[in-house]
């Protein structure tokens, strides 16, 4: 996908973005003319992958050195029993494949870290953190602020979840590290904390909505601001972030 308009059959496909007006023929066409990376095919990166293939992104990269394991078929809804074993970004290219033919998906099976990381946030539109670590979120964080490019993150554990959107082509958006400036990995996750299904699936969809209308150029309120989303109460809390004075001093 790439032309200067749509084929009919996509026409038919894409029909219920069409009738909106915020996106319509020529949001469906930046939709295939993006690129998303995505990094982490677990929890998040499933249910945001299946998300943004079938509304029509044209180039996918998934970044994630994992394979696929029993415990992960309680919440990565993007494989199967028949995959155990299997690389997930390659098990992941081959559902969402199955979902949509009409896109590109370029598997990376290894954990994005220093030039290599650089190079891919560089060729993205926009990146969805995913991750499940510290490190590759501030990382991440990092190189999308020096490259300017939007970047969704999420996380999910236990019945909390968590978004944030960092829109860096905006000189005064805050970062990652604005909002933590200092983490480590010794805060609870999935491994040790456990996590329900659902939730991941609802934060991993908000991370494609929001890609989505980063995308097609759509306002979102959700630019510049933490979102928590208790799974136990059902209620969302919002906080307006701010850019630290010292934000590039890292």
């Amino acid at each position: 996908m790439g032309d200067a308009q749509l084929t009919d059959a996509q026409l038919k496909r894409y029909s219920r973005h069409l009738l909106l007006a915020q996106v319509g023929e020529a949001g469906q066409l930046k939709l295939a003319n993006a690129s998303v990376l995505i990094v982490g095919m677990g929890g998040l990166g499933a249910p945001a992958g299946l998300y943004l293939a079938a509304a029509g992104v044209g180039k996918l990269v998934l970044a994630d050195d994992d394979k696929v394991s029993e415990s992960n078929l309680q919440r990565q809804i993007a494989y199967s029993e028949e995959q155990l074993g299997q690389s997930k970004v390659h098990a992941a290219r081959e559902r969402l494949l199955a979902l949509n033919h009409d896109i590109h998906i370029r598997p990376v099976q290894r954990r994005l870290s220093g030039d290599v990381l650089q190079m891919e946030v560089m060729q993205a539109d926009v990146v969805l953190d995913c991750s499940d670590n510290i490190q590759t979120r501030y990382a991440l964080s990092d190189a999308c602020q020096k490259l300017k490019v939007p970047l969704v993150s999420g996380a999910a554990v236990a019945f909390d979840g968590q978004l944030m959107v960092f829109d860096f082509r905006d000189d005064n958006s805050p970062c990652y590290r604005c909002l933590f400036p200092k983490a480590n990995d010794a805060v609870l996750n999935c491994s040790t904390a456990g996590v329900l299904g659902p939730l991941v699936g609802i934060i991993g969809s908000m991370q494609a909505l929001e890609c989505i209308k980063l995308i097609c150029q759509i306002e979102s309120a959700a630019v510049g601001r933490f979102s928590s989303f208790d799974g136990l109460s059902g209620e969302w809390f919002h906080l307006k972030m701010q850019k630290r004075p010292d934000c590039n001093l890292h």
